[in-house]
């Protein structure tokens, strides 16, 4: 019986010992020693920086695509060129791409939409017309714009726009151009103009008509607006005929001019044509076809020899595996600016960024450039083209 008792004694003593060492330790672990604190030590990461939003609107599709899809692919090599170096001010770049199909009135609300989505920076819009109506809702936002091919000259020159930037010349100098070579180089004295009624057209139809006033070398012997995506424009060729007219100057996009242009050539009417850059596109002499040839058309001036425009155009070609369409060095380079802008500012505040935008030089595939009081860029311009074998060959600066 003693030994009985004595054996559950010494199992009920182990079993408290087990006990014991398990509350002090775990599993097998030491109890901290008396009159001490355990601690513990948690390794926490630092949250990545928020990324910069740089949106990205213009034509994405409908008859005007082939101007802003080459802006979009701009901003994304240029994007994915600054990613891969660490970005910009240590945060990654976002774009927020958004179409308005170069219409006024849906720019307005894919203005809304990127100021909702907290964008610091704009690169578009591509229509000066759909830029002019969303110039407002930016502007009231602090939100800085850079289109590559907005020309209306009232969009820098008003003064009313002081967030608005471009990587391409004014219409007024554009005009000044096409004038200058019809009258000059072309030797005609009698000149036709229309327009189609729009921001981009009428405006520079309008310089157009006062210079060759003003040259006391030629006459207008016709302007008038058309109405755009009408079918046929007989009833104003008709009018450009009987006008005597030696050369039409066009101000317009590529769907009105190619129109023209076929209609007129199938009229057997010869006279010259010239238009702008906005014409100046590889569409417009698809579309055309054989009535293209020989058209004469302003854009922005050759740069495709500049080292940074060959590097852009082959990473376009590796990337898309095409060439790219019009404005996209024009785009290429404003997303240049852009990013240098913030990097000089050493932050994303829109008017440190202005600032830095205006007492910098940047290289780009346009050359060196940067940008005035008023948001013009320095150091760009205008060439004349013509339709030469189905290409566009640049003929006069």
């Amino acid at each position: 019986m003693k030994k009985r008792t004595l054996i559950i004694l010494a199992l009920v003593l182990a079993f408290f010992a087990a006990a014991g060492l398990m509350w002090a330790g775990g599993s097998g672990e030491k109890a901290p020693a008396s009159g001490t604190t355990e601690t513990k030590t948690t390794e926490t990461k630092a949250a990545p920086k928020e990324p910069i939003k740089i949106g990205v609107a213009g034509a994405h599709s409908g008859d005007l695509a082939s101007y802003g899809l080459p802006t979009v692919k701009a901003a994304e090599l240029v994007a994915e060129l600054y990613n891969a170096k660490g970005g910009v001010l240590g945060r990654q770049i976002q774009l927020v791409v958004e179409d308005d199909v170069c219409k006024p009135e849906v720019a307005t609300n894919i203005a809304a939409k990127l100021v909702g989505e907290k964008v610091v920076f704009v690169l578009g819009h591509i229509c000066s017309g759909a830029t002019k109506a969303a110039l407002g809702i930016y502007k009231d936002s602090n939100i800085l714009v850079m289109s590559p091919s907005a020309t209306n000259p009232p969009l820098t020159q008003s003064g009313e726009y002081p967030n608005f930037l471009r990587t391409i010349a004014a219409d007024d100098a554009q005009a000044q151009l096409e004038v200058d070579f019809a009258l000059n180089t072309l030797k005609v004295t009698k000149i036709a103009i229309l327009h189609d009624k729009g921001d981009y057209g009428k405006g520079l139809a309008e310089f157009a008509q006062t210079y060759v006033t003003a040259s006391g070398k030629g006459t207008v012997v016709l302007y008038e607006g058309i109405t755009v995506g009408a079918v046929d424009y007989s009833a104003i060729i008709n009018k450009i005929g009987a006008s005597g007219a030696q050369a039409l100057i066009y101000g317009g996009y590529h769907p009105e001019a190619s129109k023209l242009i076929s209609q007129m050539r199938k009229k057997s009417m010869d006279i010259i044509f010239i238009s702008d850059d906005g014409v100046k596109d590889d569409t417009f002499i698809k579309v055309a076809g054989e009535y293209a040839e020989g058209v004469y058309a302003t854009g922005p001036k050759d740069t495709t020899s500049n080292p940074m425009a060959i590097a852009a155009t082959k990473a376009h070609q590796a990337k898309y595996g095409s060439d790219p369409g019009a404005f996209f060095l024009n785009a290429y380079a404003a997303m240049i600016a852009i990013l240098n802008g913030i990097e000089k500012a050493g932050s994303t505040d829109s008017a440190a960024v202005s600032k830095a935008l205006r007492s910098n030089y940047v290289d780009t595939p346009l050359g060196n450039i940067s940008f005035d009081a008023k948001g013009d860029a320095i150091g760009v311009g205008f060439s004349m083209y013509q339709v030469k074998n189905g290409v566009y060959v640049e003929v006069a600066k």
